[in-house]
This record gives C-alpha cells, structure tokens and sequence, in this order.
C-alpha cells in the first residue's frame, strides 16, 4: 500500500479500541493508524500509549483537551496526516461497525480505480445493516434519502462514516470552514467534495452494530442534520458556501 492511514476518534472505548487497533495494524502491515481520543474518563488513551510499544511508528495518539464532537476530531486527524507524506485517509469508527477487512477493498477504489473518495456504503445494494433494530434502520435509510433528495447527490449511504480519503482530495477542502460536528459532518465533507466534481465511488459494505460500549448517537446531532443540509444546499445555490 501507498502511504496509509486510518484515523480512529475515540470517547469512551476502552472495550474496542487495543481489540481494534490489532485488527487494523495486524492484517496491514503497511498501515499506520492514529487515534483522536477526546479525553476519555474511561482510560481509551492510557490503552493507546500501552499499545504503542507494540507498533512503534505506526500507531500515534492525540488527546484533546475535552469532548467536541466527530467533525472536528476528523479535522484535527486529517490535518495531522496532511503535515505529513500520506496519500490515502480512512475514517473509521472504533467499534467494529466498521469491518476492518474492507479496508482493501475502499483502497483499491482509490489507489487502483482512481477514485478520491470511497464510500462503504450500507445502501448501494440494498440495506447491508446488522443487529439494528428496524427504527434505527428506517431512520439511518430514510435520512440518507432525504440527503440525497436535498442536495441531489448521487450518493446512496449520504450518511455513512466509513470512507477513504486521497490526501490530494482534503487538500482542496477548505478544512477550517467546515461547520458541522455531528452527524452532518458526513454529509458536509460528502457534498463539498461532490461540488468540487471529486470523483466519488460507493463499496458495499455490512454495517454491524457495536456489541461492546454505548453508542454516540443523540437526536441533537440528527436534528443538526435535518436543518443543516437545507441551509448548506441554499448556501450552495446562492454562492456562498465555502467549500
């Protein structure tokens, strides 16, 4: 693999995160991973540092001083990675909702397939979600159909949080006016890179619920999302959204 690293943001996983971190540095020896852990009280970061010792130079560790959101660990994560020589970026949860073996397939979308962003995608071919229950299912689809209405993306998981990066793509971001935290984030950095014309694939993926710690998940952030995407797509009609 070219120059690669998945960025994991953390709060409270103790129970996924040395499980995790094996499972990604084990299976791709080229792989460097770093995890943005936003000052857990359960000792997430502590469980990081021991780790290290197993992967010198290839796990790294950055602690915030406090809870801020999903957007802006990415963002802090992304510019880590921009400082340095890596050319693909993954977001990925800590969980295991996120199936560490589809890390090859979303590289090869982009280093062999030439796609600067791909997506693992719980609705590209029907819905690949496991252990949900069928609100959460039903609200997680019908979301991503509204996104996909509002902002006519050809995109069928708008939502999801699995995805690949090349370097080339953030560096077109304007990172620093990317205004949502939660939820919305996804589809923020979706629908900028979608104005931009990248080039944007969707991988099927299963979608499997975490089975250890509690989810994130709050109607604060689904509301920010709802709101959000209508006042985002009439910036962009009007001109002034800054991508």
């Amino acid at each position: 693999m070219n120059p690669t690293i998945v960025i994991i943001p953390t709060y409270n996983e103790r129970e996924n995160i040395t499980l995790m971190i094996d499972a990604v540095l084990g299976d791709y020896p080229g792989i460097h991973l770093l995890v943005v852990d936003d000052n857990s009280p359960d000792g997430t970061a502590a469980l990081v540092k021991e780790k290290m010792a197993d992967f010198p130079d290839r796990l790294f560790l950055e602690v915030r001083k406090k809870k801020s959101g999903l957007g802006t660990a990415y963002i802090h994560g992304f510019k880590w990675a921009m400082s340095r020589d890596y050319e693909y970026v993954f977001e990925m949860d800590a969980d295991f909702s996120h199936n560490p073996a589809d890390i090859q397939l979303l590289y090869d979308a982009c280093a062999i397939h030439g796609a600067d962003l791909a997506i693992g995608s719980r609705y590209v071919k029907g819905v690949n979600v496991v252990n949900w229950p069928m609100s959460r299912v039903l609200l997680s689809y019908l979301a991503s159909k509204y996104v996909r209405f509002v902002t006519r993306m050809d995109i069928h998981d708008t939502t999801a949080g699995f995805k690949c990066f090349k370097v080339s793509l953030l560096r077109k971001l304007n990172l620093d006016k990317i205004r949502f935290v939660g939820y919305a984030f996804q589809i923020e950095m979706k629908f900028k890179a979608y104005l931009l014309k990248a080039t944007i694939v969707e991988i099927p993926v299963i979608f499997t619920d975490r089975r250890r710690g509690q989810s994130k998940m709050s109607t604060g952030i689904i509301g920010e999302a709802v709101t959000g995407i209508l006042k985002m797509k009439m910036k962009s009609l009007i001109g002034t959204l800054e991508v």
